[in-house]
């Protein structure tokens, strides 16, 4: 691990006790700084004063929802922001990722996963936007050429299907949501649109996957929207 990552602060803001303690002990085994809130108010405050790196929101908060504090720091900062959520709530996750969340991890959650997510959230703050080039596994992207490989050969892509998988792979490892999507691809949220984003989705499947049905690059996130998998 490097010593940029030695110096990482995560402010973790949960109500929950034995949450907050199991969270605190893994990430400090991860060589992580935490910063600790129980209520909303408490977490806005530390977000000012500690100038944390990362904060992990739980949504469920005895003061105010945590949906609201999202929304208090996005006004202000563009630091990542994790939410955890109740396995049952898509909307709340829908509306946190629309509404600045980086990424989400449902409970009860596995802390692998979560220290993941944190990596992948730290990554892409610290870099910048636009990279002509990326390169996952056997695939390559050129976002300044618009021109994809895979194996080495040329794939053929419309421009709305190169539109969705350079957003999808410049975000790799996050997830990113339907109506995210829509925005961005066709610069309107439009519901009726949902149907040609599954068509596209499948066309880019069908072009980049040994097996469409069992995707390696491009998984659905249910109800929410879809995850480009980053190649470790």
């Amino acid at each position: 691990m490097s010593n940029h990552e030695h110096q990482v602060r995560v402010l973790v803001v949960e109500d929950d006790t034995q949450i907050r303690k199991l969270l605190k002990v893994t990430l400090q085994a991860h060589k992580y700084n935490v910063y600790e809130a129980s209520t909303g108010e408490e977490g806005l405050e530390q977000a000012s004063l500690a100038t944390p790196d990362l904060v992990i929101l739980d949504l469920g908060l005895p003061d105010q929802s945590g949906l609201d504090v999202l929304k208090s720091i996005r006004e202000r900062s563009n630091l990542p922001v994790i939410v955890l959520t109740a396995i049952d709530r898509e909307a709340d996750k829908i509306f946190a990722l629309d509404h600045g969340a980086d990424d989400y991890v449902t409970k009860p959650f596995g802390m692998g996963e979560l220290v993941a997510r944190i990596r992948v959230a730290l990554r892409h703050s610290a870099r910048p936007q636009e990279e002509p080039v990326l390169h996952h596994g056997e695939l390559t992207i050129n976002v300044s050429q618009r021109s994809v490989e895979l194996k080495g050969e040329p794939i053929k892509l419309s421009p709305t299907e190169f539109d969705l998988l350079k957003i999808l792979a410049l975000n790799a490892g996050k997830v990113i949501t339907k109506g995210q999507l829509l925005k961005q691809v066709w610069n309107e949220y439009d519901d009726s649109n949902r149907h040609y984003l599954r068509i596209y989705i499948g066309h880019l499947r069908k072009k980049l996957e040994d097996n469409p049905a069992e995707p390696k690059y491009i998984v659905t996130e249910p109800g929410v929207g879809y995850r480009f998998l980053a190649a470790e």
